[in-house]
């Protein structure tokens, strides 16, 4: 596990909510007694427990739901889990987050991301670098400094805002032009989540059209549920990602190879959702074998008791992969962001710093061509 940890990783798809720390939630948890909103009893032990099921983990996002609904709450969990991915060495953070209301604070969909920004802004334990870079912003970052012999820490973290599937054509128009607004605070892009079950793909495609003329990069969920039509509309409409794929068809398959397009894997989220039977049958097998674009991911590494550390470290041992594989999987992550050039080619000189440690010597300009 070691090695898992002290590797450079590439995080593509976390949920700033399902981030949050057990302590954190019972801690606000706990805050909330008395005030007759819920009974703490009821979701302690859920909270204390480890191994959830399905049904605890759904009690647990309506938990969270309830306690991301101001301002300061939603600031101290965004610094939170941006420092608990880069205590682990996760070097590039895109950490998504769906805009909410709650007019009993004055919380807004554009109050709500600037509490995010806040966030980002209140972390001093490591630096953060989260404005695209552009010759207006060279001048806001330092290189890293030297402490006490030691390189400080340093994790690049970009925006992406997602559209809920219970929202109207409308409110998903609202978030993307959010999203467009706070471009220059390092929002990149849109992703589509919620629960696969409710809403129709015709809702959302007018804003997510609109995201992609508009220069916004677009991730969906896809294939969480068997729903053969929207696997293959979603398939149709060509996002630079999609995440999970657990439900695909082998027309589906065959749409997705020719398409190349990277495909976010979250292991330990799909087995705890059983939308895969399990850890043996997963289709990252497929996919690696078959040389696809793909990315470890962590889903809600609170929720589901994980890291992307440990993600790591259960694909190396569940399909035989040794420490060079799991360093080139992630390396090759790097392909796959939403980012522009220049951090990319920060990126790469960080892998290539330390290839030789994981079994590996490929150079800047051979890694680009064996990218996919």
């Amino acid at each position: 596990m070691e090695w898992c940890v002290s590797m450079p990783k590439i995080e593509l798809h976390a949920h700033l909510n399902g981030s949050i720390r057990d302590s954190t939630l019972l801690e606000l948890t706990k805050a909330l007694i008395g005030k007759g909103v819920m009974n703490f009893s009821e979701v302690e032990h859920i909270i204390l427990k480890y191994n959830r099921s399905l049904k605890e983990v759904f009690k647990l996002f309506d938990l969270i739901h309830i306690l991301t609904t101001d301002h300061n709450t939603v600031t101290r969990i965004t610094r939170e889990v941006i420092e608990d991915f880069a205590s682990e060495n996760v070097v590039y953070l895109e950490l998504r987050t769906t805009p909410k209301k709650n007019d009993s604070v004055g919380m807004s969909k554009h109050s709500y991301v600037e509490a995010v920004l806040k966030g980002l802004r209140s972390i001093t334990s490591v630096d953060v670098d989260f404005i695209p870079h552009c010759e207006d912003s060279k001048t806001l970052f330092t290189p890293a400094p030297v402490i006490n012999g030691h390189v400080r820490k340093k994790i690049f973290v970009r925006l992406l805002l997602s559209i809920d599937r219970r929202e109207t054509t409308e409110a998903a128009m609202e978030t993307v032009k959010l999203a467009l607004e706070m471009r220059p605070y390092g929002v990149v892009g849109i992703d589509l989540s919620g629960n696969p079950s409710i809403g129709d793909w015709t809702t959302y495609l007018p804003a997510l059209k609109f995201a992609r003329e508009q220069g916004l990069y677009v991730t969906l969920h896809c294939g969480e549920l068997p729903n053969s039509k929207e696997i293959k509309n979603m398939l149709d409409f060509r996002p630079q990602r999609i995440g999970h794929a657990c439900f695909f068809e082998d027309e589906h398959w065959r749409q997705l190879k020719s398409s190349n397009i990277p495909v976010e894997i979250c292991l330990t989220s799909n087995v705890r959702t059983m939308t895969v039977p399990s850890i043996d049958v997963h289709h990252f097998a497929h996919l690696y074998n078959a040389k696809h674009p793909l990315a470890l991911c962590t889903d809600d590494s609170g929720v589901f008791s994980t890291c992307l550390s440990k993600e790591y470290k259960i694909a190396a041992d569940s399909f035989g992969l040794g420490r060079r594989e799991m360093f080139e999987l992630s390396r090759n992550a790097v392909e796959h962001i939403f980012a522009d050039s220049k951090v990319k080619e920060d990126l790469r000189k960080i892998f290539n710093s330390v290839a030789k440690k994981y079994g590996s010597v490929t150079t800047v300009s051979s890694l680009e061509n064996i990218c996919i």
